[in-house]
């Protein structure tokens, strides 16, 4: 998938903090995660190729902040500017992921109105306490598109109150990784799943976890891959209803729908990828062969 991280750290605020996986990555970088710094990216998605093209065409999809949280307080300084950014580029999407739902509202923009249209904004949901913290938040704020991630998946999750709303358009779910991986079960997983198929809304089940517990059975699987194609032969992801992103391009012009998502770029292990419903592909790095994992 492809990434826009403009600003880097965060401080942990919920149980499915406690084994970050940032706080893994960066020390074994010895880097301080608890430190939030600006990052050499943060103009990303207006960069452009020598061509005058921008390097990210019409119809991207990007997921914000993934070694960050876009609303963490110590970027408040900087995220009106990300907020012009994405104004900026309204043909492509952006995928923003927050555990601090408390904040969404005091950190919008003055012109969101009712959402920005290339916007999607979700919550993360790792259990049942924190579904029913944040979800009752998100439905209450104005977006286009609005969806939650059960990830780490820490315990069973009765959301269907919250999909039968009609306004959560995705769900991705996935069990811990790294140091004290807690177990993901598949019990959760599948019950989760049912819960989207009856409200037509799409369930991505990305990868199990390094512990996963089936049929009374514990399973640890440390290769990411292997995580990932499991999770995918496991049947349980779901294709609902289409999201669809009214995109224009940056002078305002209104893209056909027939190009509003470019062809992405897939290696043969994508065939069997967890991610492959909701992955916008890849940068062909080739940094998923060199890791034996997804590349990002």
């Amino acid at each position: 998938m492809i990434i826009w991280n403009p600003w880097h750290g965060c401080h942990k605020v919920s149980e499915g903090c406690r084994h970050c996986y940032m706080y893994f990555l960066d020390r074994q970088r010895g880097i301080d995660t608890s430190r939030v710094f600006r990052t050499e990216n943060f103009d990303l998605p207006l960069r452009r190729k020598r061509n005058g093209e921008f390097k990210f065409p019409a119809g991207m999809e990007l997921f914000v902040g993934l070694s960050t949280d876009f609303f963490v307080e110590e970027a408040d300084a900087w995220r009106p500017e990300a907020w012009r950014i994405i104004r900026r580029r309204p043909d492509i999407v952006f995928r923003i992921l927050t555990k601090r739902a408390g904040r969404i509202a005091a950190c919008l923009p003055p012109d969101w109105g009712e959402g920005y249209e290339n916007v999607m904004l979700s919550v993360t949901t790792e259990n049942q306490r924190r579904g029913d913290e944040r979800l009752p938040v998100l439905l209450d704020i104005p977006a286009r598109h609005k969806g939650f991630m059960a990830a780490p998946f820490l315990g069973p999750l009765d959301a269907e109150k919250y999909l039968a709303t009609g306004q959560i358009e995705q769900v991705l779910c996935g069990g811990e990784n790294y140091d004290g991986a807690r177990p993901c079960h598949y019990e959760w997983v599948k019950s989760l799943s049912e819960q989207c198929r009856r409200h037509f809304v799409t369930f991505d089940f990305i990868e199990t976890g390094s512990v996963f517990v089936k049929d009374g059975k514990t399973y640890h699987l440390r290769d990411k891959r292997l995580q990932s194609e499991q999770a995918f032969r496991s049947g349980l992801s779901y294709e609902g209803r289409p999201v669809h992103y009214v995109l224009h391009d940056p002078e305002g012009r209104l893209f056909p729908e027939e190009i509003t998502r470019p062809d992405a770029f897939f290696r043969d292990s994508c065939a069997t990828c967890g991610s492959r419903m909701t992955c916008n592909g890849c940068s062909n790095c080739g940094a998923c062969e060199r890791s034996g994992g997804a590349a990002t």
